[in-house]
């Protein structure tokens, strides 16, 4: 019992930028959960999502390693993410135009239909979760975010 009195208090106890950590990472989790349960709606999982978004924003086309590092996960992990994503249809694999060794990833236009039919929504609920801070102190988060994310 006195273990677990004296882990509380350490617990209790932490340096700001401690508490700040993982406030942060709580505050980050609860919103996810958030957009998770928007995608698993839709019969799918935000990771997913992620995959076809970073696809989006990169025009359409990108290697599985720079789209494994730009989700953080594995390149094995990245592999398992793309099969169904395959099977679905929304994205196909394809030989590098460069460098016939490798294979990229192209965003297929069911998988930007997707994107385009179902992003607006999920936005709006993430924007409802978010409702608590003005547009001043979204801003000055965005600013802070910012600053910790070139750190």
């Amino acid at each position: 019992m006195i273990v677990i009195k004296d882990m509380q208090g350490e617990l209790s106890d932490q340096p700001l930028h401690t508490e700040v950590f993982f406030m942060l990472v709580e505050t980050t989790a609860k919103l996810v959960e958030v957009s998770e349960k928007y995608w698993q709606a839709q019969g799918t999982n935000g990771a997913r999502i992620r995959i076809l978004v970073e696809l989006m924003k990169e025009g359409g086309t990108l290697l599985p390693s720079v789209l494994a590092r730009k989700i953080g996960v594995t390149k094995a992990n990245i592999s398992l993410l793309l099969i169904p994503l395959e099977q679905d249809g929304y994205i196909r694999r394809q030989a590098h135009p460069e460098d016939g060794r490798k294979t990229v990833i192209i965003l297929t236009d069911e998988g930007h239909s997707l994107l385009l039919r179902h992003l607006p929504a999920n936005r709006e609920a993430i924007a409802h979760s978010m409702q608590a801070l003005n547009d001043q102190e979204l801003h000055q988060l965005l600013s802070l975010l910012a600053i910790l994310k070139k750190a």
